[in-house]
């Protein structure tokens, strides 16, 4: 009888033991089931993060969670917890459906950034072009335009003609001196040997070179004619004669909403003013596109010295050798303004 009902404990502890290695193996795959559910399956909604400096992560985990980008922002700040993953890094984040918290917190606790791309082209002045760039990154408009007048060797009439227009990918996160030495860079590429060569056989520096397309992109939006109109410049240049470039009287009076350049703005006095003024103006008057720039080192060989918008208002010009033809020019289109009443 003793025997049997040892042999009956044996089997009861043996249950017993068997049942708790049974829920802890089940009470173990539940809580890794769990923890793998939480962390590595919860799913992060597409969009766009910017840490600012000074920025903590529980800041930023409850910025994700009130754009909808992550639906617990507390269990995030757990795993990081668990994990030693709190310190993150500044920086713009473009996130995609499908991130897990785990590697959500792997990108920004590395830095690993979404670059931006910038784009800009045909800015008038340096402040304007920087201003657009400090709506793209963390610097603001003030420290850019600051460094760059203090770094360059340009001078401030001519620091828009360090700018080639382009679309660029950088980091939000830039700084001001990083970004000035990306655009000193791209200045060095685009100006090849063989750019300059060409500069130096029409006896023009780069900068003269880029003052010049400036005016013709500000001429004419037509790169087929581009060429012609670099040649009339040149021609006037090498035979000292005024530009007379209407739109350095549109720059000097910083108004370009102006259609009919009059007597009136003529008398504006500014070494902008190439009526008033001979050779060319102290810097650029826009940033000169890359199709005008070339037109310019392969202007036109012609013998024409003035040009004026045709009156058909195609965008093209009618091209003259003598003041005499120029008048005609002139007056055809001088009519057609008024009949349509531009003023």
């Amino acid at each position: 009888m003793k025997k049997r009902l040892k042999t009956s404990v044996k089997i009861v502890i043996g249950i017993i033991v068997c049942l708790a290695v049974a829920g802890g193996v089940v009470g173990g795959v539940w809580v890794w089931g769990e923890y793998k559910y939480r962390y590595d399956v919860a799913v992060v909604k597409s969009g766009n993060l910017k840490v600012y400096p000074n920025e903590g992560l529980e800041d930023v985990a409850y910025k994700l969670q009130n754009e909808n980008i992550i639906n617990n922002a507390a269990l995030l700040l757990k795993f990081a917890a668990s994990h030693e993953k709190t310190n993150v890094r500044v920086g713009n984040y473009e996130l995609s459906g499908g991130t897990t918290y785990r590697s959500l917190l792997n990108t920004l606790t590395l830095g690993k950034q979404t670059p931006i791309k910038l784009t800009f082209n045909s800015f008038r002045t340096t402040e304007r072009l920087l201003g657009a760039v400090a709506r793209r990154v963390l610097a603001d408009s003030a420290q850019l335009v600051d460094f760059f007048e203090k770094q360059s060797d340009f001078s401030k009439d001519n620091l828009i003609s360090l700018f080639i227009p382009n679309t660029y990918e950088v980091y939000w996160t830039i700084t001001p001196q990083e970004f000035y030495e990306r655009m000193e860079q791209e200045y060095n590429r685009f100006w090849s040997r063989e750019r300059l060569d060409k500069a130096q056989r029409l006896g023009f520096t780069p900068v003269q070179i880029a003052t010049i397309a400036s005016i013709v992109d500000s001429e004419t939006n037509k790169v087929d004619e581009m060429s012609n109109v670099a040649g009339v410049y040149i021609n006037r240049i090498r035979k000292r004669m005024p530009l007379q470039a209407d739109p350095t009287v549109k720059f000097a009076l910083g108004d370009f909403s102006i259609k009919r350049v009059l007597l009136k703005h003529l008398e504006v006095d500014s070494p902008y003013n190439t009526y008033k003024y001979q050779g060319l103006p102290p810097g650029a008057i826009c940033m000169a596109s890359i199709a005008a720039i070339d037109a310019t080192l392969n202007y036109a060989g012609h013998d024409y010295y003035y040009f004026c918008a045709r009156e058909d208002f195609s965008g093209y010009h009618s091209f003259a050798r003598t003041l005499g033809e120029h008048n005609a020019n002139a007056k055809r289109y001088q009519a057609e303004l008024n009949r349509l009443k531009i003023k």
